[in-house]
């Protein structure tokens, strides 16, 4: 099993209400040539966590500072508004129960920190997430 001590919290970069799921993302991210999805859990609009790349491979979500090889990335459907012309917190009330779920458990089983809980904008020039993920209580 590879060392993980962080999460990497990202967005779909897709418009508010448009429903996309881990097997749609697993097929634009082998489009652009990855060998499989790049995150390793996708919420969907309704809460429902799906599960991508396995935990015990390297993600390809966050090369920056070798984040990939030390995170678990989880991706939520959205982030931006429904024209799609502007990055914006477009997370459902099914989306926010669903990724402090997660997060609260991928915590305890890997024993990550709160302060190891990141969004993909704190090591790239992004609005991913879209939301301040430091400002939530995980």
């Amino acid at each position: 099993m590879r060392h993980i001590d962080s999460i990497v919290i990202h967005c779909s970069d897709t418009p508010a209400g448009r429903n996309v799921t881990a097997a749609d993302i697993r097929s634009w991210h082998k489009a652009r040539g990855f060998v499989d999805i790049g995150y390793h859990f996708v919420i969907t609009l309704d809460g429902k966590i799906e599960t991508g790349r396995p935990v015990e491979k390297i993600g390809a979500h966050c090369k920056q500072q070798r984040m990939n090889h030390i995170s678990i990335g989880i991706c939520y459907i959205g982030g931006k508004t429904a024209d799609g012309r502007s990055y914006a917190d477009t997370r459902t009330d099914a989306q926010k129960v669903a990724l402090h779920s997660l997060v609260t458990r991928l915590r305890k089983q890997y024993g990550i920190p709160a302060d190891r809980v990141f969004g993909h904008r704190d090591f790239a020039p992004k609005a991913c997430p879209c939301f301040d993920v430091h400002k939530e209580e995980w």
